[in-house]
């Protein structure tokens, strides 16, 4: 369009051109009068204007030159802004991302953002370099739920591995995805629900049993004289066992119902040694009385921890009940505290008893599963509910020599 314009005013400047020549040359060939001569130069005036107008058009215009200049000097300013940002999206990305050298079978695993370093650093990844070969090992397009090592005991984490050319380079691109806490939590919110769900309705059944029985037995005594004596002790024997089993079960389930009903924690900051001094108060008389011994420790002595103090005592109580149990007579208890690596607390609990089997281990802390006859499965159970409930974790750990040694971080 600009360009039609312009010839347009090119074609009207030159015949503007001509009648103005064509008007000069008549008044060249008359009489060199002052008054034609003025005339002649008005008229020049007009094809003059037109040529200039033509001439503005056709030039080049400075002005968005330097404006395409300065676009261009700040083209790479705008570029290392937009990698600054997609750096920083990366850096603190709540996924750990990893880059594996090659495209297929075991290379170099190297972290690419913070995640992934605090997952290679000391207080999670108990062996850095077996977490960097299973990563490796990953192929690529794949998804895969994998199991490391961690200060914590085994911790799962989704995997997805995908494959990449870089400046001509085959590499793979990890991402890792802690999930563990997750799937606990999960998990605890699904038995918690399961047990409410079941004790309602068993209390629900037991609760009219147990006063019919009971309701029986008084009838049964008003009619005394009318029934012979042989059935109305075989009646008798009948009825009680059933008021008898139906307020155990009573009992029993009411046990479980507590599961579901652990009030929210309401943490506090609390030093552990006043906390390990009553836990010391109240359980040691009855070791000794046992034969047995307990023992407490705090490293360093001033160490504090934010944490329910009744929901963590419970939850200690708990585990000495059980190592009392399991140790027998001339028991004996350590429970130590200190910050493990990664600036973690760590409350371990070991024993001289005969440990859990190998074969049990994945169970223990599975509501209603017990190894004792008359155990009903809820005080290992409990005590993952409590520390789960504080941001904490527990696990069994293999013990060194003989017993058994719960580990319990927050």
């Amino acid at each position: 369009m600009a360009s039609e314009a312009a010839l347009k005013w090119g074609v009207a400047a030159g015949v503007a051109g001509l009648m103005a020549l064509t008007a000069t040359a008549d008044l060249l060939s008359a009489a060199l009068e002052p008054r034609r001569i003025v005339l002649c130069g008005l008229l020049a005036i007009v094809p003059a204007s037109l040529v200039w107008q033509c001439l503005r058009r056709l030039a080049p215009r400075m002005p968005r030159m330097e404006n395409d200049a300065a676009a261009v000097v700040e083209t790479p300013r705008g570029l290392a802004d937009t990698v600054l940002t997609l750096e920083a999206r990366l850096e603190h990305a709540p996924i750990a991302l990893f880059r594996i050298e090659n495209a297929s079978g075991a290379g170099a695993v190297a972290p690419l953002n913070a995640s992934a370093r605090r997952v290679l650093a000391p207080g999670r990844a108990s062996t850095p370099q077996a977490l960097q070969q299973l990563l490796a090992a990953q192929p690529a397009g794949h998804r895969q739920l994998v199991s490391f090592d961690t200060e914590r005991g085994a911790e799962r984490a989704l995997v997805a591995v995908a494959a990449l050319t870089l400046q001509g380079g085959a590499h793979r691109l990890a991402a890792l995805m802690p999930v563990e806490s997750q799937l606990e939590a999960e998990a605890l919110n699904a038995w918690r629900e399961l047990v409410q769900v079941l004790t309602h309705e068993i209390m629900n059944s037991l609760t009219p049993v147990a006063s019919l029985s009971r309701t029986a037995c008084g009838l049964l005594d008003e009619v005394r004289d009318s029934l012979a004596a042989d059935i109305h002790a075989d009646l008798d024997t009948a009825l009680d066992a059933i008021a008898r089993r139906a307020a155990s079960l009573v009992d029993f389930v009411g046990s479980y119902r507590s599961l579901s009903t652990v009030p929210q924690a309401q943490p506090q900051r609390i030093p552990l040694r006043a906390l390990f001094e009553r836990l010391e108060a109240l359980l040691q008389p009855q070791w000794q009385a046992q034969g047995g011994r307990l023992a407490f420790s705090v490293e360093p002595a001033s160490l504090e921890v934010m944490i329910d103090p009744g929901q963590l005592e419970q939850a200690l109580i708990n585990l000495l009940k059980n190592a009392a149990e399991a140790a027998g007579v001339n028991a004996q208890a350590q429970v130590s505290a200190r910050l493990s690596r990664g600036g973690r607390l760590r409350i371990e609990v070991a024993d001289n008893g005969p440990g859990v089997p190998e074969a049990l281990a994945a169970h223990i802390f599975t509501p209603f599963f017990s190894t004792k006859k008359q155990g009903r499965g809820i005080g290992l159970a409990m005590v993952r509910h409590l520390v789960h409930g504080n941001g904490g974790t527990v696990r069994y750990a293999r013990p060194v020599g003989a017993g058994a040694r719960f580990i319990l971080t927050f």
